[in-house]
C-alpha cells in the first residue's frame, strides 16, 4: 500500500500550505542525509520530501486529494502533473547542494538556515599497511594518501605502540572542508597489519617458532628467541617436544592503556641437515642406548 502522504508529513488533509511547510521543514532537519546517518533515513527523507512537493502545490495536491496515490495516473486524462511527470518516490534522488527533486531551484539556506551555511566537513576513511614491528613499536610515520581527485596528501600519523588490527587511528581535521564557519571532517585510518613469516599475531597475542636442537629440548635450556620488540630469552624445559607452546606473559602488543598480550614460542625441534662423523657416531650410540619410542607414547 502506498504512503499516504498527510500521514508521512504528519498533517491533517486540510492544513493549509504554511502548516504542511512547517511540518516538512521540521520533518528535512530531522532525516536530511546530511545530518542523519542512520539506517533508513534517507529513503524517509526521499518519501516525505516527495509528499511535500506533492502537497505544497495546489493543482497537484487537489489531483492528489481527488484521485488518491495513483493520481499521476488518471489526473488530466493521462497527463502526468507538471511537478511529479514521470516521477515517483523511488525516482527521487536528494542532493545536498542545491536543487529540487523536480529539477527545479530550491532554496535549502532559508530551509536549513545556519545548519547548511555552517555545517561541519564529512569525515574521510582511509587504510594503511603496517610492520608488526612497527605496530608494536608505535610512534610517528609519515603516509602518503591518494584523493578522490588523484591528487598525493603527506599525513604524520602518530602510531600508539600496540595498535592492533582493525583498529582506528584519527587524523582531526584533516577531512572534508566544512561550509561556512562549519569546522573541516577528521582523516579516519584503519591499521592493517602486514602479514609475516615470523610473527602471527592473535588480538594482542603473539607467536613466534623456536627452533631448538634435539638435545636443548631433551635437557632444557635458555634460548634466545625474536620478537617484534628484539630477542628474549626464553627458558626450554626439559623433554619439550616440537610443537609446545612457552607463555611469556605481558610480552605480547603492548597495549596503550590496557593490560598487554602474551608472547607464546612455540617450540620447533631442528636437526642438522649434515653430521659430523662425531656427532653421526652419538647419534648412533644414543639409539643403542634408548629404549625411548615416540610411536609407542602417541
Amino acid at each position: 500500500m502506498a504512503d499516504d502522504y498527510y500521514q508521512l508529513l504528519g498533517v491533517a488533509r486540510d492544513a493549509d500550505q504554511k502548516s504542511i511547510h512547517k511540518a516538512y521543514r521540521a520533518l528535512a532537519r530531522k532525516f536530511h542525509p546530511d545530518i542523519n546517518k542512520d539506517a533508513g533515513a534517507e529513503e524517509r527523507f526521499k518519501k516525505i520530501s516527495e509528499a511535500y512537493h506533492v502537497l505544497s502545490d495546489p493543482e497537484t495536491r487537489s489531483q492528489y486529494d481527488r484521485f488518491g496515490a495513483d493520481f499521476r495516473q488518471y489526473a488530466g486524462a493521462g497527463a502526468a502533473p507538471p511537478h511529479s511527470r514521470g516521477r515517483g518516490p523511488s525516482a527521487y534522488t536528494w542532493t545536498s547542494s542545491g536543487g529540487s527533486p523536480d529539477g527545479g531551484s530550491f532554496d535549502w539556506d532559508s530551509l536549513f538556515g545556519d545548519m547548511f551555511r555552517n555545517m561541519r566537513g564529512s569525515d574521510h576513511t582511509a587504510e594503511f599497511e603496517l610492520t608488526v614491528e612497527d605496530a608494536y613499536r608505535g610512534g610517528s610515520r609519515t603516509i602518503q594518501l591518494a584523493s578522490p581527485d588523484g591528487s598525493v596528501h603527506s599525513y604524520q600519523v602518530d602510531i600508539p605502540p600496540g595498535v592492533l588490527d582493525g583498529e582506528t587511528i584519527m587524523i582531526s581535521g584533516a577531512g572534508g572542508a566544512g561550509r561556512g564557519e562549519g569546522s573541516s571532517g577528521d582523516l579516519v585510518l584503519t591499521v592493517r597489519l602486514r602479514p609475516d613469516k615470523r610473527f602471527r599475531v592473535t588480538g594482542a597475542d603473539i607467536e613466534v617458532d623456536l627452533p631448538v636442537t634435539p638435545w636443548e629440548a631433551a635437557l632444557g635450556a635458555q634460548v634466545p628467541a625474536v620478537t617484534p620488540g628484539g630477542k628474549v630469552n626464553v627458558r626450554v624445559p626439559a623433554g619439550s617436544s616440537s610443537g609446545r607452546r612457552l607463555r611469556l606473559r605481558g610480552q605480547g602488543m603492548r597495549r596503550h592503556g590496557g593490560r598487554p598480550g602474551d608472547l607464546y614460542a612455540r617450540v620447533k625441534i631442528v636437526v642438522p641437515k649434515h653430521l659430523s662423523d662425531a656427532e653421526r657416531s652419538l647419534y648412533e650410540q644414543l639409539r643403542a642406548a634408548s629404549t625411548f619410542d615416540p610411536r609407542a607414547a602417541a
